[in-house]
């Protein structure tokens, strides 16, 4: 028997988001527990459905990929998340 590892998919771009969970559900081991499509729902859902792994975008409005990842790792220190965004061509800068 397979193990399963459960997917939580948060991206505010809706194709993008749906895409990559679409081409996730093709594999046998791999389960999308969730779609977020903000930052705030990541890190409501990830405390909600523990998932596995986390592929979070990081840039998004309101909570962005970095506030959501750094919430959800304070509320779950072993919470695994894996960093998905496109950002070819531009400098990222966080604000404080």
């Amino acid at each position: 028997m397979t193990e399963i590892t459960r997917v939580l998919v948060a991206d505010d771009h809706d194709l993008f988001r749906i895409g990559l969970a679409s081409a996730l559900a093709m594999y046998e081991d791999i389960e999308v527990a969730a779609q977020a499509s903000g930052g705030r729902m990541a890190v409501r859902l990830a405390a909600e459905l523990r998932p596995d792994v986390i592929l979070m975008d990081l840039r998004m409005p309101a909570v962005d990929g970095l506030e959501a990842t750094r919430q959800i790792l304070e509320a779950d220190p072993s919470a695994r998340v894996v960093v998905v965004t496109v950002a070819a061509g531009r400098r990222m800068s966080r604000r404080r």
